[in-house]
Order: structure tokens, then sequence, then C-alpha cells
């Protein structure tokens, strides 16, 4: 079932009601999904078509279950640098693959168990500023692999390199670039800038990256890349329909690297996806809220039969997502029709799809990276307060350094020592501390103690139980401290009830100083005098 202006309708109904509408933008975010499909494949170590693969089972299977109504499920920018470092951990080639098949099927099924057991809101454990800084580190590792792929750099040259090497090697790679190639990549990725920023009429609505193709296809035609470049120069699908078979191999099962990368897959996929639920909750013009659970059941069983057939991880992925929206998406049909639309170019138009140069690919690829580690992220988390900043940048160097886990735990670890450093007590740390009582107006929630991110769930339970039916007051008189998470969390969560005739007041919270200007800054209690 979903939920509509007009109650409860089925998903027949809804198909009845808005299939053009779901047509029309599922065919546009086809258009935007099957090049991205491609790029990010290719660039995880998979074989180019596995990404559409797994778009087209995204859209088409997870119809019947309970997921957003207008995310759309497909491989996602940031899962390339896990799946492109697993392949490569497991050997490359075939048995890499399948191997990180293997590890995407056991994902998938620890998945399905979180929704189930009703997980899916433990990522609100995890401090906002932390996964900004995740999600800006694996858009500079993008851009770091892809650079040379732009450029039309023979691989040998950054075989094994690592992010932070290949920045550092950009010189190089500029001075063994092929021109053609590297024209096309260039040429592309401005294109991607300045469509992207076009907001006139009907003009924002053309996908830039079927822009890019349209001029990068005539011009590998135009110079013969089929005989003139080296073969990585353009795509390769190949046989797809006679590669489509059970593609795993859990001959690494119970080796150390393969729960490594079940964990990491797990959490990067699962919070990424979540995350981008709540962003197109936000923008959903029906004002529908996604069950989460709900969400990660249906992501886990698409990820199964993906790993299993040979595909990627899939996510509820915020580019094509956002873009459903503005293409006038109205139900989850949309998704569905960007699947079948995906399936029928894999029927029809595997030849012309062969002609795409890579570098076009590379091109949209480093746009997505720069979209994940814009300079305005930065300045955004500066704003807030410095010791954001400080926790982003953490996140973002061990990540390069090492890996997503431990840049992540890097964050948290940051984070723990700037409250405990505030004052917060340890015993406060993972126990949210209230009461509740009522008043003639409604409800009053007394915040007490310290409120942040390790404890936010305990908080978000309780405040989320309360009755829509009477006006809420959250006082803060006896809070101490309010970091960043729960600020953005709270803030939120007034803007909903707001909605309703029964509005939520927050009482008391100027007697918490701000760390900056910033809405959102951490609040502590104002030093006596």
């Amino acid at each position: 079932m979903m939920s509509d202006k007009g109650g409860k309708i089925t998903i027949v109904n809804g198909l009845r009601r808005h299939i053009l509408s779901d047509i029309s933008a599922g065919f546009l975010v086809f258009l935007l999904a099957l090049p991205l499909s491609l790029g990010i494949a290719k660039a995880s170590g998979f074989p180019a078509s596995m990404g559409v693969l797994t778009a087209i089972i995204g859209g088409v299977l997870t119809l019947f279950f309970r997921v957003s109504e207008l995310a759309i499920k497909g491989p996602a920018a940031g899962l390339i640098t896990i799946s492109a470092a697993a392949v490569t951990e497991f050997g490359g080639e075939q048995f890499g693959w399948q191997t990180v098949c293997a590890i995407i099927v056991t994902m998938a099924i620890l998945q399905i168990s979180l929704g189930f057991l009703k997980l899916g809101s433990l990522t609100d454990f995890f401090p906002h500023t932390a996964v900004h800084g995740m999600l800006a580190a694996i858009g500079i590792i993008i851009i770091a692999k892809q650079i040379p792929v732009l450029l039309g750099v023979n691989p040998e040259l950054y075989a094994g390199l690592g992010p932070v090497e290949l920045l550092a090697s950009i010189p190089v790679f500029a001075a063994n670039l092929s021109p053609h190639i590297a024209f096309v990549g260039m040429v592309s990725l401005g294109i991607m800038f300045l469509v992207s920023g076009i907001k006139i009429g009907f003009l924002k609505k053309i996908p830039a990256p079927m822009v890019v193709l349209l001029l990068a296809i005539p011009l590998a035609v135009l110079w013969n890349f089929e005989q003139t470049e080296a073969k990585y120069a353009l795509v390769f699908i190949g046989d797809f329909w006679g590669s489509l078979d059970v593609n795993v191999d859990f001959a690494a099962f119970f080796s150390f690297p393969f729960w490594k990368y079940v964990i990491m897959f797990l959490f990067v996929s699962s919070l990424e996806s979540l995350l981008t639920v709540k962003a197109i909750d936000n923008l959903d013009p029906e004002k529908r809220r996604s069950n989460f659970n709900g969400d990660l059941i249906g992501q886990g069983v698409g990820n199964v039969f993906s790993g299993l057939f040979g595909g990627l991880p899939m996510i509820s992925e915020v580019v094509r997502s956002s873009a459903n929206i503005g293409f006038g998406a109205k139900t989850k049909w949309s998704n569905f029709f960007h699947g079948m639309f995906l399936l029928i170019s894999m029927l029809f138009i595997i030849p012309i799809i062969e002609l795409i140069p890579n570098s076009a690919l590379a091109a949209m690829l480093v746009y997505a990276g720069f979209r994940l580690a814009s300079p305005k992220e930065f300045f955004h988390t500066y704003q807030v307060g410095k010791e954001q900043i400080i926790i982003f940048l953490t996140t973002i160097v061990i990540t390069l350094l090492e890996d997503l886990l431990l840049g992540v735990l890097a964050g948290i670890v940051i984070k723990f020592m700037f409250h405990f450093a505030a004052g917060v007590k340890f015993s406060n740390l993972f126990k949210a501390k209230y009461q509740r009582s009522n008043s003639k107006e409604g409800v009053v929630f007394k915040v007490k103690e310290a409120a942040i991110f390790s404890n936010l769930i305990g908080f978000k339970k309780q405040l989320n139980a309360l009755p829509n039916d009477k006006k809420v007051a959250i006082d803060f008189s006896e809070t101490t401290f309010i970091d960043h998470s729960f600020m953005t969390f709270i803030t939120q969560f007034q803007a909903k009830r707001s909605e309703s005739s029964y509005a939520c007041e927050l009482v008391q919270l100027n007697h918490l100083e701000p760390r900056s200007n910033h809405p959102l800054a951490t609040r502590k209690l104002r030093k006596r005098d």
C-alpha cells in the first residue's frame, strides 16, 4: 500500500492515476541512469553492463516491497571506492568480481535482517558531520580515480595507486594523455557543470549526461575511436545476455577480508541509502513518510538478486531520486519504468552503447564526486562550528589514508573527545534522560543533561511517540549540552509538527549558548557570572 492525499490506495490504483507522469519521469531518469550505471560499474571493477543490471533489478523488483515512493534504486558512486578496493584485494578479474558478488549477497541477507529487526533507525547513531565527511572523502576518491580515465591515460600507469598517489600523479597523467580522448573528457566535464546549472524552463529537465552522450558518441565516431584508440577508450558490453548467470564465488567466505567488506558494504550502503530516503521524503510534494525498515528489506532483497547475478550493491541514489521528483514522478512506478527502459536498452541498443567513450563516463563521475566534496560542504561545516570542521577533516583524511570505516570511527572518536571536554558525562553518552508530563495546553517533554548523537535514538523514539493531536513543548531548562546532530533532528521535528494544527514549541533553548551563529550549531550551558 502507499499513502496519498486521498487516503490509502493500492499500487494498481497508483498506476492508474499517475501512469503518464510516472512513465515520463521513468524515461527521463533512464536517460540519466544508463550512462551513470555503466560508469559506476566500470569504476568499481565490474563489467560495465552489470551496472545496468543492478539498476534494472533495483527498478523492477523493489516495486513489490515497502520502499520509498520516489527514491530510485540502483548503483551508487558512493560505493565505488569499496567495490574497486574489494575486487582488487581478491585478485581482480573474474574471481575478484565474483567474490565481491558473494560479499554483496551476504551483506544483503544482513540488510534484510536489519529491516525485520526494525533497526533502520540505527543510522541516527552516526554523527552528521562524520557522515558528511565520509561522503566528501568518497567524492575526493572518485575524482582521483577518474582523472586518468578522463584524460585517456593507459591504465598501466595508474594501476594499484591509492587516492593520494593518484592526486599527486596528475602532472604525470597530463603528460601522458591521449589528445582526442582527453578532449572528449574535458568537454563532457564542462557540459556536466554547465547543463546541470541551468534552471530555465524545460531545459532544466534535460539530463546533463544525455547531452554529454549526444556530443561524445558522434565525436568517437568522427575520430574513429574503434580503430585509432586503444580498447580502453570505449565502453565494452559484450554478450550481456550470455553472461547473465549465477556469478558468485564463496571460496573466500571464511576469510577476514571477506567479512571486512561485508561490514563496509552494509554500513555505507544502508547509511547512504537511508539518508537519501530521508532527504527525498522532505522533497516529496505529497509529504509522505517512508518506512525505513521496509525500504531496507526491499533494498536487501534487490541486493540478493543483484549480487547473485553479478551486479553491484544498490541503494536509493540521491541524484537520480531528486531528478525523479523534478521530472514529475508521483509513485514508485517511476522507479519501475526506469528499470524497464534500461531492460529494453539491453535488448536493442547495445551496439550504440559500445560507442560511448569511457572519458565521457569519467566526466560524469568526476561531477558526481565534486557534488559530494563540493567546497560549499566544507564552508557549511565551518559555519556550523570550528569543532565540526575538525571532525569533518579528520574523517576525510583518515578515509583517504586508510579506509571508510576507520575514517568514520576517527570522526566519532574526535566528536566524543569534544563532548567530554564540554563536560558531558560518560553515563549520558548512550542514555537519553528526559521527563514527560501533561499540561492544560498539551504535553511537556523536558530534555535533561546532554542531548547528543549517541543518545539521539532514545530521544527520537520518545519524541516521535508523542501524540499528534496535542501541542508539544520541548523544555531545555535542565539541558546542559546539545550537539549538532540533535539540533538537526529537533529542527526537523519542529518543522514537521508545524505542518499540523498542533505545533511544537522549543522552551528555554536560549539559555544554551551556541558555538557559532549557525542555527544548527552545538549549544552549551552558559557560564554563570
